[in-house]
């Protein structure tokens, strides 16, 4: 058997697969189809300062090879995450990553001093979130911005700070290289692509936001591509997500350059996804030769 554990901002995961934020809770419901101890990590639910509502319905729209949601990043806020999911979350011997969200610097920092001496391994900042005070232009949109968010961040936060990136930007290689001047110890990427979908005999948008972050498999060699920029133009390590579906789009995450791989919609499909992806990554290495997945990492680079 081929060794599995990757090495991510010195926390050593027992393999490269995790959960991506929103599409796992915090595990409590996959639970009772999959065995947690598995997985390389669990990425919960963005966690803000107090309770978000979220959209108005409808938000979720299926669309081919993949799905919207307009969401609006719904959750009870970190008192109930604290006194609820966490505890639940350490009886399993794996990775806690916890994403946070919010409206303002304040937001985020609230949850991330709360978070400091919580038994979390390591902080996925979710860049993508409505800047109020900008407008309601997305965090991450700005490589100005991206820098400044990290740096203020990196100063209260205890553990290693992984920056979620939005795709739905110019460059992402720049803005990829302004998270890490900012002091990112990791880079999480893509989240979902901006999208819309029109219902024609009710000539109504099937959205009630209008539009929604596009996930699945039809995103996936979009997030490839940006995965291996982004690996080109950084010396962090990268989290790949974006369409992760079956081993062999996880082992071509690696190949891009990624250290380690999120599932999110397929978790939808088949509550088993990450473990099969798991499975399937180990069948790889054996079948090739290949002794520890770190051997596979950035291998395609020309």
């Amino acid at each position: 058997m081929a060794d599995l554990r990757t090495e991510l901002c010195g926390v050593t995961l027992k393999n490269p697969v995790m959960t991506a934020s929103g599409t796992f809770g915090s595990g409590m419901e996959y639970s009772e189809f999959i065995d947690l101890n598995r997985l390389g990590a669990v990425v919960t639910k963005g966690v803000a300062d107090k309770p978000w509502p979220g959209n108005p319905t409808p938000r979720v729209a299926e669309v081919p090879s993949g799905m919207l949601n307009a969401i609006g990043l719904q959750n009870p806020g970190i008192d109930t995450f604290l006194e609820r999911d966490l505890p639940f979350l350490q009886q399993y011997d794996t990775k806690v990553i916890v994403n946070v969200c919010g409206h303002s610097e304040e937001e985020y920092l609230n949850v991330v001093d709360r978070l400091r001496d919580q038994p979390v391994d390591l902080l996925e900042i979710n860049i993508s979130c409505p800047n109020v005070r900008e407008g309601g232009i997305a965090f991450g949109t700005d490589p100005n911005g991206v820098e400044h968010i990290t740096s203020l961040i990196k100063d209260h936060a205890k553990q290693p700070v992984i920056m979620k990136l939005s795709p739905n930007v110019t460059s992402i290689a720049e803005i990829a290289r302004a998270a890490e001047a900012g002091g990112a110890d990791a880079l999480s990427l893509i989240n979902t692509i901006t999208g819309m979908k029109i219902d024609v005999e009710r000539q109504k948008f099937l959205l009630a936001n209008k539009t929604g972050g596009m996930s699945g498999p039809a995103v996936h060699p979009v997030a490839v591509r940006m995965v291996y920029e982004t690996a080109q133009a950084v010396s962090i390590p990268i989290i790949g997500m974006g369409g992760n579906t079956t081993w062999q789009d996880a082992v071509e995450m690696l190949l891009a350059g990624a250290t380690a791989v999120s599932v999110g919609t397929a978790n939808f499909m088949d509550p088993a996804a990450s473990l099969k992806m798991i499975d399937g990554i180990n069948d790889y290495l054996d079948r090739h030769g290949i002794e520890k997945v770190s051997d596979i990492i950035g291998k395609v680079h020309s």
